[in-house]
Formats: structure tokens, sequence, C-alpha cells
């Protein structure tokens, strides 16, 4: 445990701030995922979700710009394949 206060409190901070990463990047991950297991009618709409989330991150800065990019660009790879 901390012995100064501004450690503590940037203890605290920095819980609050992975907490909230955590939910970000799981809720990505599963949108992805979901995108990618994604057939038939289904496929449109869950890679544009998963873009959609990747986006957020991105704005809220959880994910790099970069690494969203790469994987909004496998995604639109993957439907231009299947369509």
């Amino acid at each position: 445990m901390a012995n100064i206060k501004s450690a503590a409190k940037r203890m605290r901070q920095s819980e609050a701030r992975r907490q909230r990463n955590r939910t970000v990047r799981s809720k990505v991950r599963s949108a992805v995922k979901t995108a990618r297991g994604a057939q038939g009618e289904a496929l449109r709409p869950s890679v544009l979700e998963a873009i959609r989330a990747l986006d957020k991150a991105v704005t809220k800065g959880v994910v790099h710009r970069n690494t969203a990019a790469r994987k909004k660009s496998a995604l639109a790879r993957r439907l231009a394949a299947r369509a």
C-alpha cells in the first residue's frame, strides 16, 4: 500500500481506468469475434458493429488507431471476399 497521499490517489485512478478500459476492450473483442464467425445475412451488420466498437475504443484511447485500422481492414477484406 502506498505511504504517500498522491501515490494512493494515483493507485485509485489507475484502478478505475483499468476497469473502464477492460470493459471497452472486452466489448471490442466480442464484437470482432462475432464478426469473424458470422455468415450469410448476419455478416455485414456484425462487421459494421465491430468497426463501430473499434472506432469507439480508439476515441476513448483504449486501442491504438493503427491496431484498430488493421482489424477493420481485415474485417472489410473478409466481408468483400464473401460478397
